[in-house]
């Protein structure tokens, strides 16, 4: 099941130490798994998902993808070059209305080909269904990837990055205690989950919310227990999952999604200046500085290996330039 995917990416992406912030947080061993490197259109951790979901559109004979997401979306991004690569037409509903000036995703998603409709505050796909019936109308055999490109099926990407993690640590004589990554639309986490129970990797994730809006009218930690229930019976696992079972650090999204604060600044610049890496604004921003104050202030055990799982956004660096200078 897991290796029936369409190869968009390059793995496995690095597992590495970072040295120099290590030492700045002497209190712990940071290491950095490199998800911002999978290769789709600058990279991401959309790639992954993609792999599943664009594999499943071509075996059903869809010749259309429709997706949704805000103006700077690295989902809509890569799903525009995931569908460029497989020769499908892309559709994308994206929130706002139309820039005078496109920049950082916005710019590449119409670079790759799609079609961008933009749909004011429905930047979570509420649109979908009316985008869909018009299109089929027109004779086209339409392909709905949910927000974020979160169900089961997109979600088998993260199952398969653990059982790649679990392979790096292994190798590295190397023992993970926490892994930190920022989590939004669901289908990271519990993809993770499922890998987790699925091949024996003994960690405790740290999911930092990025945005406080429900989902489809649900809540993010609701989301991810439904995925991962929906995983375990397609694997047919004897674990059961409750609610309680999903932890979400809520601390740390005060601001509204998108918004860039002297927090998320901190922590582009600090691994920017420490290590060489870029960080995005929106999500591995804000979950990268949760990290750091959990660091700082001990609220973890000392003397812990810590992972941070990059998800990439480089992109949208572009859009938020004279914020963050």
């Amino acid at each position: 099941m897991l290796n029936n995917k369409f190869n968009l990416g390059f793995y496995p992406t690095s597992v590495h130490k970072l040295n120099n912030l290590s030492k700045l947080y002497s209190d712990y061993s940071i290491y950095i798994k490199r998800d911002d490197n999978t290769g789709l259109a600058s990279g991401g951790n959309k790639t992954r998902k993609l792999e599943y979901l664009i594999q499943q559109a071509v075996n059903k004979g869809f010749d259309t993808v429709i997706t949704a997401g805000a103006q700077q979306s690295n989902h809509c991004r890569q799903t525009a070059a995931a569908c460029a690569t497989a020769g499908l037409k892309c559709h994308l509903l994206l929130g706002g209305d139309n820039p005078d000036n496109y920049n950082g995703n916005l710019l590449l998603s119409s670079l790759l080909g799609a079609t961008i409709h933009f749909a004011g505050q429905n930047r979570k796909g509420e649109d979908i269904e009316l985008l869909k019936n018009k299109l089929n109308k027109q004779n086209n055999k339409c392909y709905i990837i949910p927000y974020g490109g979160s169900n089961i099926t997109g979600a088998l990407g993260y199952v398969n990055a653990v059982k790649e993690l679990k392979q790096q640590l292994t190798k590295m004589h190397l023992n993970i205690d926490y892994i930190f990554f920022a989590s939004s639309s669901g289908g990271t986490q519990a993809g993770i989950t499922l890998g987790l129970e699925m091949f024996n990797l003994k960690t405790k994730l740290i999911p930092i919310q990025i945005d406080k809006d429900e989902t489809y009218g649900k809540t993010l930690e609701q989301t991810v227990l439904n995925l991962v229930n929906e995983g375990v019976a397609l694997f047919k696992m004897k674990k059961e999952f409750q609610i309680n079972d999903i932890y979400v650090n809520k601390d740390y999204n005060k601001a509204d999604y998108g918004v860039l604060t002297e927090n998320e600044k901190f922590a582009i610049d600090t691994l920017a200046e420490t290590e060489g890496i870029l960080l995005d604004p929106v999500y591995t921003g804000r979950a990268f500085y949760g990290m750091l104050h959990i660091l700082k202030n001990k609220k973890i055990k000392q003397n812990s290996n810590i992972l941070f799982w990059h998800t990439g956004g480089l992109p949208a660096l572009f859009d938020y330039a004279e914020k963050l200078i």
